[in-house]
């Protein structure tokens, strides 16, 4: 895998430059091309009492395509890169959908690792977006405003997940100065944790990456808070995972590991699904 384009969601009335900026940092390391995604649904009108109630008059979609198209230029000045790698796509759509769909144009999405509330019309539901589109996606937590990814800790689970992120970091791995390949598992799995790190880290070897093997045993504290506080320690500002979820009541939710790294993580994450 390479990185030649990355793409980025706004939220259309965002102020906060964090994910944007990331997005920016990691187009600068690869030369790629950023594209700027943004998105409001329509809200659909409803029936009370057996009377239409139309929630968005003409005036709305109005005031609502100009944001969007307006939110170009915020866009492209915290990019600053040269306007022909620069791109801005928006629509009258619900953001995920939307998302969903021009994904098929990046190599890697970058998007917040979470909203204060839930506005399924404007926002992204970071958890969704991931198990949906296919793509590598980095998830930004607030204050990050830069991607360095020189010291990377892989969150290792023999999984199908795991070993697809592994394969879509190998950019950031080629490039960091220290990759640490960590298992959490129980005392009576280390041999096998052990066997299975060192066969990631043989692999990695040959596409010339150099990476450490660790091995740790659940603890009290939570397996994300766990790795954590490995990466914490060794300086690390990206941790790279698999990414799992599940399908509740018709809604993408992530599963315990994922879902604490992303409360608990105070850097940058990317995940595969």
């Amino acid at each position: 895998m390479s990185v030649a384009t990355v793409m980025v969601y706004v939220d259309p009335a965002q102020q906060a430059e964090e994910q944007v900026r990331v997005a920016r940092s990691v187009a600068a390391k690869f030369e790629a091309s950023v594209i700027g995604v943004s998105a409001s649904a329509i809200e659909p009108d409803f029936v009370a009492e057996g009377v239409i109630i139309q929630e968005t008059t003409t005036e709305d979609i109005k005031r609502m395509k100009t944001e969007l198209a307006e939110k170009e230029r915020w866009f492209r000045d915290v990019v600053g890169l040269p306007a022909g790698r620069v791109a801005w796509r928006w629509n009258l759509e619900y953001p995920l959908d939307y998302l969903a769909n021009e994904a098929r144009a990046a190599d890697l999405v970058v998007l917040k690792s979470s909203y204060r509330k839930v506005d399924p019309y404007r926002l992204i539901d970071p958890a969704e977006a991931v198990l949906r589109m296919g793509r590598p996606t980095v998830l930004v937590p607030e204050h990050v405003h830069e991607l360095q990814a020189d010291r990377i800790v892989i969150g290792w689970k023999d999984t199908r997940e795991a070993r697809l992120a592994v394969h879509d970091a190998l950019p950031f791995l080629k490039r960091a100065s220290r990759v640490s390949i960590v298992e959490i598992c129980t005392s009576n799995e280390q041999d096998a944790a052990r066997r299975r790190v060192r066969d990631v880290a043989a692999h990695l070897g040959r596409h010339r990456v150099k990476a450490e093997t660790d091995v740790r045993v659940h603890m009290a504290e939570s397996d994300a808070h766990q790795l954590v506080r490995v990466a914490k320690d060794q300086g690390a500002d990206l941790i790279v995972t698999g990414a799992y979820g599940h399908s509740r009541l018709g809604e993408w939710v992530f599963g315990g590991m994922t879902r604490g790294l992303l409360d608990e993580a105070p850097f940058c994450l990317m995940m595969s699904h």
